[in-house]
């Protein structure tokens, strides 16, 4: 047994803790941007009920928890070797598209893929001296390589580069 295995035992076992806060109706279209409903796409990937089949679906159903704060499946999908000790709510940061643009490898039967990606948000305004929101927003895009990799047959993030 590789050393980071003995976390993939049950990796979902705190999928409903602190960090998990999926406040999102399943009935609404997914953050992700497949066009189903959250509860059919990848609510049930945060949920342990199924795991992702491909890079990019692991790609797509980790933006759609951060969009919905569920930063206990970003975590747990982070490949134990890369991944931080722990990780941060960002504050007044709203997600707000994502866009593939391009994925090497990463298929169904694949060890490892890459997947670029374009994610848009939406960053509040604070005032510097009170920390309270000012008025204004300003937007912004993430855009990324990122790579993947399966381990114990199952998809994890590795790392990714940042495009400036």
């Amino acid at each position: 047994m590789k050393p980071y295995d003995a976390d993939l035992k049950d990796p979902y076992s705190a999928a409903r803790s602190a960090w998990h806060t999926v406040s999102m109706d399943p009935a609404a279209l997914c953050p992700c941007g497949s066009e189903l409903p959250f509860g059919r796409c990848c609510l049930p990937l945060h949920l342990g009920e199924r795991q992702a089949e491909t890079a990019e679906q692991l790609m797509r159903s980790r933006y759609s928890a951060y969009a919905v704060n569920d930063l206990n499946y970003v975590w747990q999908t982070w490949h134990p070797t890369t991944r931080p000790p722990e990780l941060t709510p960002a504050t007044g940061l709203t997600w707000t598209g994502l866009e593939i643009v391009d994925t090497v490898d990463g298929l169904s039967g694949d060890d490892s893929g890459e997947v670029e990606f374009r994610a848009h948000y939406r960053q509040s305004q604070q005032n510097r001296r009170s920390g309270r929101s000012a008025p204004g927003v300003a937007g912004g895009t993430l855009h990324e390589r990122s790579r993947f990799a399966v381990r114990a047959r199952r998809w994890f993030y590795i790392d990714g580069e940042l495009f400036g």
